[in-house]
C-alpha cells in the first residue's frame, strides 16, 4: 500500500491512532525532558528555578518561529501531496527548513548580544539575573538547531512518517535527561549545565531527524530546491501564522505571568507558577500528540477532496480527548500538593503551586475542543480563523485577564488567570470550528 492509499483509504480512527501513537510518545518524551531542567534545577535553589521559568519565554519565541516554518510548510506540503503535486511539495520542504535555520542564527546572535537587558525585561531581579543570563545565553546558542528540528519533525509528521519523527525527538530527549543530573548534580555546573543538556539534546534531535528525512518515500531537504518566493512565503504564513501566534502569545503570556507573580509573591511565586506551567504542558502534551496524528489525515484528505474524513477525524479526536483530559484533570486536582513538592520542596513555592494547579486542572478538559479545533482549522488552510483560535487562549483572553485580575485579587488573580482565560477561549474557538465543519458536511 502506498502512502497516498494509506492516507485516503484506511479507516479514519485506525489511521489516526496509528499516526498518533508515535506523536503522543514524542510529545510526552519532549514534555518530560522540558520539565527535567525544572526538576533538577529545583535541587539547586528557588532562585534558579525561577530563572529557568523566566527563560521559558525565550524558548517559547524560538519554538514559535520553528512551528511557524514547520507547520506552515508541513500543511502546504501535505495538501500538495494529497493533490499529487510533488514539485511544489519538494520546494516547500527545503524552503521552510532554510527559512527556519536562518532565523535561528539571527535570534542566537541578537539574543546573546543583548542578553542582560533581555533578562531584565523577562522579569529578572538582583537575585535571579545571574542564573537567568547563564541559562538563556546557552539556550540561545542552540536556536538554529531547535528551529531546524521543529521543521523537519513537522514535515515528517505531515507526510505520515510520525514514527521516524519520534525516533529523532526521543534520541534528543534521552541525551537531555542523562546530561541534566550529570552536569547539574555531579559536575556542579548549575543552570548553565541545564542549558547545555537542553541544547545537546536539541542538536542530536536535529541530526537524527535530518537522517530520518532521507529514508523511504519522504521528501529530501536539498539546497537546489530552496526557493524564497512570494508564493511560498504566503503559504508558510497562511499555514504557520496560527502556530506563530499561539507560541508567540504564549511567550508574552509567560512574561506577564512571571512579572505579576514576582510583583505579588517574589521568586517563590515565580517558581510556583513556572512549575505549574511545565506540569500543564506535560499533561496537555498527550492531547497535542493525539491532535498531531489527526493533522496529516486532515490536510491530506482535505487536499484530496475527501472532506467527510476530515469531519470524522475531528469528532473522533474530540471525544477521546475530552475523556482523557477529564481523567487526568481529576487526578491532578487531588494530587496537586505532591506534584508541586516533587519539583521544589519549599512551602512558599508549594502554596502558590497548589492553588494554580488545582484551578487549571478543573478546566483541563476544555483543552480538547480548543486544541483540536485549532489544529483542524490550520490543517485545512483556514489561516484567519486558525490564527484567531490560536490567539484566544494565551492572547485575546489571557492577556486582559492577567492585566486586570492581580490588581483586584493580588496573588490569587495570578493563580486563577489561566483558568478564566480557558473558559473564555472556548467560546471563541468552537463557533469558528463548527462553521467550517458544517461547510465540509455540505
Amino acid at each position: 500500500m502506498t502512502k497516498r492509499e494509506m492516507m485516503t483509504t484506511v479507516p479514519v480512527p485506525k489511521l489516526i491512532v496509528k499516526l498518533s501513537i508515535p506523536t503522543i510518545i514524542s510529545m510526552l518524551v519532549t514534555a518530560i525532558y522540558n520539565t527535567a531542567d525544572t526538576y533538577f534545577v529545583g535541587r539547586i535553589s528557588t532562585e534558579a528555578t525561577a530563572a529557568v521559568g523566566l527563560v521559558f519565554s525565550v524558548m517559547a519565541i524560538i519554538q514559535a518561529m520553528g512551528f511557524f516554518c514547520g507547520h506552515g510548510s508541513g500543511n502546504f506540503l501535505a495538501r500538495m501531496l494529497g493533490a499529487g503535486k510533488m514539485g511544489e511539495a519538494n520546494m516547500m520542504a527545503s524552503t521552510g527548513f532554510a527559512l527556519a535555520f536562518i532565523a535561528g542564527v539571527v535570534i542566537a546572535i541578537i539574543g546573546n548580544i543583548f542578553a542582560e537587558p533581555i533578562a531584565y525585561k523577562l522579569g529578572a531581579n538582583a537575585d535571579t539575573i545571574s542564573d537567568t543570563i547563564d541559562y538563556m545565553s546557552v539556550i540561545l546558542m542552540g536556536a538554529p538547531f531547535m528551529m531546524g528540528q521543529f521543521v523537519i519533525n513537522n514535515q515528517l509528521r505531515f507526510q505520515g512518517s510520525a514514527s521516524l519523527a519520534m525516533v529523532g525527538l526521543m534520541s534528543g530527549a534521552a541525551i537531555n535527561v542523562i546530561l541534566d543530573p550529570l552536569l547539574i548534580l555531579v559536575f556542579h555546573m548549575g543552570v548553565r549545565g541545564a542549558g547545555i543538556a537542553t541544547i545537546s539534546g536539541q542538536i542530536l534531535s536535529f541530526c537524527v531527524l535530518l537522517v530520518m528525512s532521507m529514508r523511504g518515500e519522504n521528501i529530501r531537504i536539498r539546497f537546489k530546491n530552496i526557493k524564497f518566493s512570494k508564493h511560498f512565503f504566503k503559504e508558510i504564513t497562511n499555514g504557520g501564522a496560527p502556530s506563530l501566534l499561539r507560541q508567540g502569545l504564549a511567550a508574552i503570556a509567560t512574561l506577564l505571568l512571571n512579572t505579576f507573580a514576582g510583583m505579588y509573591g517574589g521568586a517563590a511565586a515565580i517558581a510556583g507558577m513556572s512549575i505549574v506551567t511545565r506540569v500543564m504542558m506535560m499533561l496537555g502534551s498527550a492531547l497535542i500528540g493525539f491532535g498531531q496524528g489527526y493533522q496529516p489525515v486532515c490536510s491530506f484528505n482535505y487536499g484530496a477532496g475527501l472532506k467527510e474524513r476530515v469531519r470524522e477525524g475531528y469528532f473522533f479526536c474530540l471525544k477521546w480527548g475530552l475523556l482523557f483530559l477529564a481523567i487526568v484533570g481529576i487526578s491532578c486536582f487531588f494530587f496537586a500538593p505532591e506534584v508541586v513538592r516533587w519539583f521544589r520542596d519549599d512551602d512558599a513555592v508549594v502554596a502558590v503551586g497548589i492553588v494554580a494547579l488545582r484551578c487549571q486542572a478543573l478546566v483541563l478538559p476544555l483543552m480538547a475542543p480548543i486544541v483540536i479545533s485549532n489544529m483542524m482549522l490550520q490543517s485545512i488552510g483556514k489561516g484567519v480563523k486558525a490564527s484567531i483560535a490560536a490567539s484566544a487562549r494565551n492572547g485575546v483572553c489571557f492577556i486582559p485577564v492577567i492585566l486586570i485580575l492581580p490588581s483586584l485579587l493580588g496573588l490569587t488573580g495570578v493563580e486563577i488567570a489561566q483558568t478564566i482565560a480557558d473558559i473564555m477561549a472556548l467560546g471563541i474557538t468552537l463557533p469558528m470550528a463548527f462553521s467550517e465543519l458544517n461547510k465540509l458536511k455540505n
